[in-house]
């Protein structure tokens, strides 16, 4: 409440956008797209809850419960910091860090006490019981041979199933299905280690039919071309997904990285991306681009490409270019996002859509689709005479999947269109001729004029 009331007088920093999206999940996408179009900052789905926690998303809300059942100070703070970090982690995924503590804690309360209810019946049973009152005065008055009023007796075999409680076999029931839950967390979190976070992001991995694995190395052969063959001061243009990864591993300057801070440099990116081929080689031109890297996965089904984050670069770019980049333009008028020839020509001109596909309306990938034909959203292209005059083909990985492109530099006078000659048509002639009139005319004919032979008296 402190910080809330002294942030308007100016002693605090304002806050952020993420900080807003927070409350306001909607804000971040109309406001700052920037935000909205990081995946860390995406809502959590269940599949996410599932893959990180496994069993834990059952045994948390449990664990919960019990802390709750005998609340004291302590468990307060604990229940009011499980309830605030499970909204926190609904809307961004990231926040799944503040999540898994106080899960893991909980969810050993509830483990516990399961294994503490069924497993401490054979440890109530080893102390005496406690004796009634009423049965002590029956042993010391044997004689009596009527019960008191009011006293219910109980039967041999009610006593006996109070003293037994639970049974042996659902103690053991129970013992062996929290063991096997525990045994098929830590497999699952085993698994989920080695293979979701401990595998490096520049090296792909795809299964085949018979369980043979794949590595698709594109990304780090790309870099090591770049390293190789392009000056040292080259400046490379990309999304900003890829600038930590050129910058260290093809150790070339790029235009926009991973920090998201400049808002305005990523969006000028985006416009370039989004513009077509003339308007973006101004813009390139300007920033003194020598490169221009994307990722297609057209060729392999790689749904992580830049044509899948191109509407990202589009309302980013339109946040700060509302004037030349409008959104609502590279949509059919139908709504639809597509690359086949029902989409938008804005869409089929720009110059990311060119530099993914060129080439590319060449390539069959097998005999049941066209040539042309995208795996990753399963459509034939638009636009396959694509034709670059700015750019020119540079590096293209072994299955497609990183593409570079250098640019072209400005030519020292502009070129001059060669026309056929053309003749004058001005005086046009007619024939004569006609059907019965086979027999041609030449107009200015030389006639030809006999004189007179001398004779020899003359001579």
């Amino acid at each position: 409440m402190v910080c809330v009331c002294v942030s308007p007088s100016g002693y605090i920093a304002p806050w952020s956008g993420r900080f807003y999206s927070l409350w306001d999940t909607g804000y971040a996408k109309i406001h700052i797209p920037i935000i909205a179009s990081v995946s860390e900052h995406q809502p959590t789905t269940w599949v996410s809850f599932f893959f990180d926690l496994h069993i834990l998303v059952c045994t948390f809300p449990a664990g919960l419960w019990f802390c709750i059942k005998n609340i004291n100070d302590e468990r307060v703070f604990v229940a009011l910091y499980a309830i605030s970090a499970v909204y926190f982690a609904g809307v961004m995924v990231r926040l799944m860090l503040t999540l898994t503590p106080v899960v893991c804690m909980l969810s050993a309360v509830a483990f516990s006490s399961v294994f503490e209810h069924y497993l401490g019946d054979d440890m109530k049973r080893q102390s005496p019981p406690v004796e009634d009152s009423s049965d002590e005065d029956d042993r010391k008055n044997a004689g009596n041979l009527y019960d008191k009023a009011g006293k219910v007796r109980k039967h041999v075999s009610e006593q006996e199933k109070a003293e037994e409680g639970l049974g042996p076999n659902i103690k053991s029931i129970v013992t062996m299905l929290m063991l096997m839950l525990l045994m098929m967390f830590a497999v699952h979190c085993t698994w989920v280690t080695s293979n979701a976070y401990s595998s490096p992001s520049v090296v792909l991995a795809s299964y085949n039919n018979d369980g043979s694995r794949n590595i698709l190395d594109d990304f780090r052969e790309a870099y090591y071309w770049l390293r190789q063959n392009t000056d040292e001061h080259a400046r490379v243009m990309s999304w900003w997904d890829y600038g930590y990864q050129i910058a260290g591993m093809a150790n070339r300057t790029t235009l926009v990285d991973n920090n998201t801070w400049n808002n305005s440099h990523i969006a000028l990116v985006g416009k370039a991306m989004s513009s077509n081929e003339t308007a973006a080689y101004e813009i390139m031109r300007s920033l003194d681009v020598d490169y221009v890297l994307i990722i297609f996965g057209g060729v392999i089904g790689y749904s992580g490409d830049d044509i899948n984050k191109f509407l990202w670069m589009v309302r980013i770019a339109e946040g700060e270019h509302p004037r030349d980049i409008r959104e609502s333009d590279y949509f059919t008028p139908q709504g639809e996002f597509r690359v086949d020839k029902a989409g938008s020509p804005t869409l089929l001109n720009c110059l990311m859509y060119k530099m993914s596909y060129y080439r590319f309306g060449e390539m069959q990938l097998d005999f049941r689709t066209p040539p042309g034909f995208d795996r990753t959203r399963n459509a034939e292209i638009g636009n396959k005479d694509i034709t670059l005059k700015h750019l020119e083909e540079a590096f293209t990985s072994e299955h497609w999947l990183v593409r570079i492109y250098k640019v072209k530099k400005l030519e020292n006078r502009d070129r001059v269109e060669h026309q056929l000659r053309g003749t004058d048509t001005k005086q046009k002639y007619t024939s004569k001729k006609t059907s019965k009139r086979k027999r041609g005319h030449i107009k200015n004919k030389l006639s030809l004029k006999k004189g007179k032979k001398l004779s020899k008296k003359f001579l």
